[in-house]
């Protein structure tokens, strides 16, 4: 089990919160593989705490689905099938259409023009050919309207929806994804519902926006 030397450690965090933060970390950017096997003291001694915020970490990655544990066996990464990608898609798209909904009774202009900003700041990731820092882009859009329409339970649910997504998209980048203006013509058009204070369109834009490369994302997964 490789495990990064110099790797940045966050500050004023207890144990088990830098053991949390930094595996799932791991986790996400395939620092730790799907189907991996943890063991518990050598996580212990890379990160400098003891076993038991490691093990109460691993607890909370196995609630979000990142782990799986084996009682009196083992505990490992947990392994990306093809098919998660139609059940994580559907209710990313849901959740985040109707934070597009809220966020159009209440958005303002001044939040609109950072909108338009962070859209723009994307497409010229996309045309540089930068994905990593695109994909960074694409997941501040999405968050703000999050922030916009100030709905805790909606953010909740859809962050532990994304990091999912977020796994796959590192896979996507690992098989020369290329990334297209789909997305942000799709953005341009979202954020005129959300002027227009139209939440119908709104919600419907942003659902498109999530499901429109769904069928893609499937057929890239091996």
């Amino acid at each position: 089990m490789p495990i990064p030397k110099n790797y940045p450690s966050p500050v004023r965090m207890s144990a088990k919160e830098k053991a949390f933060d930094q595996l799932q970390r791991w986790i996400i950017d395939g620092t730790l593989e799907p189907g991996e096997k943890l063991n518990d003291s050598e996580l212990a001694e890379a990160l400098g705490i003891s076993r038991t915020p490691i093990r109460e970490a691993l607890q909370l990655l196995e609630v979000q689905g990142f782990v799986e544990t084996f009682p009196g066996r083992e505990t490992r990464i947990t392994q990306i099938k093809k098919t998660d990608v139609l059940k994580v898609y559907p209710p990313l798209a849901s959740l985040q259409a109707l934070a597009a909904a809220e966020a159009s009774k209440i958005i303002t202009s001044e939040q609109a023009e950072e909108l338009r900003t962070i859209n723009q700041k994307y497409d010229e990731a996309i045309k540089s050919g930068q994905p990593f820092k695109a994909m960074t882009y694409d997941e501040h859009f999405h968050q703000f309207i999050l922030e916009i329409a100030d709905n805790p339970y909606i953010d909740r649910f859809s962050l532990i929806l994304q990091l999912h997504m977020r796994r796959f998209k590192y896979i996507f980048l690992n098989n020369d994804l290329t990334l297209k203006s789909d997305s942000v013509n799709e953005h341009n058009a979202l954020i005129n519902a959300l002027i227009d204070h139209n939440a119908q369109l709104a919600a419907d834009t942003m659902s498109q926006n999530w499901l429109r490369p769904m069928n893609e994302v499937y057929q890239l997964l091996k």
